[in-house]
């Protein structure tokens, strides 16, 4: 069984992303994160600054990232580039 990264990782994956397409930091207070629930279950994470976008869709474990007008700039597959942590059984 596969688990996969820790919220805090995929924030700092996001964030490494948003620097670079940028060639800035940006500060993580200027990144906003909102948190999509289906069925009382988190879905997905949106995470913004004023000129990108990107979303984790939790489940198929895959962030995809967004310029200001909608065009998809990256997706990274967290279950390849992460090295995510095999569980025990």
């Amino acid at each position: 069984m596969t688990v996969m990264p820790r919220t805090n990782e995929v924030r700092r994956l996001v964030e490494r992303n948003f620097c670079e397409f940028l060639g800035e930091i940006v500060p993580c207070d200027e990144i906003s994160e909102t948190i999509r629930i289906e069925a009382g279950k988190v879905i997905a994470r949106t995470f913004r600054t004023d000129d990108h976008m990107a979303m984790w869709f939790i489940e198929i474990g895959v962030v995809q990232f967004y310029d200001i007008d909608g065009n998809m700039l990256r997706t990274v597959n967290l279950l390849e580039e992460m090295d995510p942590v095999r569980a025990a059984a």
